[in-house]
């Protein structure tokens, strides 16, 4: 999808993932389950998606607005508080599809939260936290949230190649670092970078970190690089959009290189 504006997507997406019943706000979620990501975590993975990444595990939820069932944040804290204390996990997250399309529905959640043992991980591409500064200002006025922007390649121009997305929105996840730094989030800490590094040549990378740098050296040094695991949907996805990662991983962790 050549030319794709991410935010006029937002909005589309929003009005088929989310309703508003007696002033709340609920969002779609297509499952809650438990993860040995983080040294263990409880997900609730949402529907719906304001990018088109050629790479996605979760395409055919985050891609689509008809999936799914509408939860509210209550029920959504509910679900994520029984997973995470029957296992005896310190971390909850949203992922799959894109958190921030329904702010008020994730902040009312992280207020539900606010009075749990719990450390919340928001998982984001930042797209709209670097468009809507006072979406990073109402993240920032919780303490045990963790903001995860996870970079869709190293350049504009791999962005725009593995997202669909014109390259000149690119610059908002950067955006959405500033926004939350300034906003009082701590570097490396309450905010980091993490970065599909699975078709960048190394001199794009180096290029990579030192536009990190000029933001703040620390996000420099706390990069969580994420690289395709091929999945056979995800596999399926690659060779529809004619991508051959540099370097991924199969679902057992052995490296692939040049598939």
């Amino acid at each position: 999808m050549p030319g794709l504006d991410p935010i006029k997507l937002s909005e589309i997406v929003y009005h088929g993932v989310a309703r508003i019943r007696d002033g709340v706000e609920e969002r779609r979620y297509y499952r809650f389950r438990g993860g040995r990501w983080y040294g263990g975590i409880a997900t609730g993975d949402v529907v719906g998606c304001n990018l088109r990444c050629k790479f996605c595990w979760s395409w055919r939820y985050s891609f689509y607005t008809d999936k799914g069932y509408y939860q509210s944040p209550m029920r959504v804290y509910e679900k994520l508080v029984g997973i995470a204390y029957k296992r005896r996990y310190r971390f909850v997250r949203l992922s799959g599809g894109e958190p921030t399309i329904t702010m008020k529905h994730l902040c009312s959640l992280l207020d539900l939260l606010d009075g749990e043992k719990l450390i919340f991980i928001l998982e984001t591409n930042g797209l709209l936290l670097g468009y809507y500064r006072d979406y990073a200002e109402c993240l920032a006025g919780y303490n045990k949230v963790v903001v995860r922007v996870s970079f869709k390649g190293t350049t504009p121009e791999e962005f725009e190649k593995l997202t669909g997305a014109r390259r000149e929105f690119y610059e908002y996840q950067f955006k959405a670092l500033e926004n939350l730094l300034d906003a009082g989030l701590k570097p490396g800490v309450q905010v980091y970078p993490a970065v599909m590094l699975s078709f960048s040549p190394e001199e794009n990378i180096q290029l990579f970190i030192d536009r990190l740098r000029s933001i703040h050296p620390a996000l420099a040094q706390e990069i969580d690089p994420e690289y395709v695991i091929l999945y056979p949907h995800v596999v399926w996805l690659l060779k529809k959009n004619g991508l051959k990662p540099l370097k991924a991983y199969r679902p057992n962790g052995i490296p692939e290189f040049m598939i």
